[in-house]
């Protein structure tokens, strides 16, 4: 399914399996936003910052089971495998794009 996807959400889902925060960071805009467990992260040393907290933490990777477009943005169900009870779940990445960088992350159930 990941072929579907935009280059931007390709490199980001392969870069945090393999748990890669340059090149997952590499994909965002320097304004971009994320929110996840209820926080939001601006601009990209807090971005930066959640994905290290997150990847040292969950080690999560993300198999992508399906994604749809609406305008310009992307949702994508993930099953998500990693160090939390009830791994693996199926969670929900909510992507805004602006050109070829990422500008908006929303990830929830």
């Amino acid at each position: 399914m990941t072929r579907d996807l935009p280059w931007p959400l390709t490199a980001y889902f392969a870069a945090n399996n393999r748990h890669d925060i340059d090149a997952m960071l590499a994909v965002f805009s320097p304004d971009a936003k994320v929110r996840d467990e209820g926080e939001t992260y601006s601009g990209s040393a807090a971005i930066r910052a959640w994905m290290e907290a997150t990847t040292r933490k969950y080690r999560v990777t993300v198999e992508v089971a399906d994604a749809a477009l609406n305008g310009d943005a992307w949702r994508v169900a993930g099953i998500v495998s990693g160090n939390f009870p009830g791994s693996p779940a199926t969670l929900h990445y909510n992507f805004t794009l602006a050109g070829d960088r990422i500008e908006k992350l929303e990830i929830g159930a």
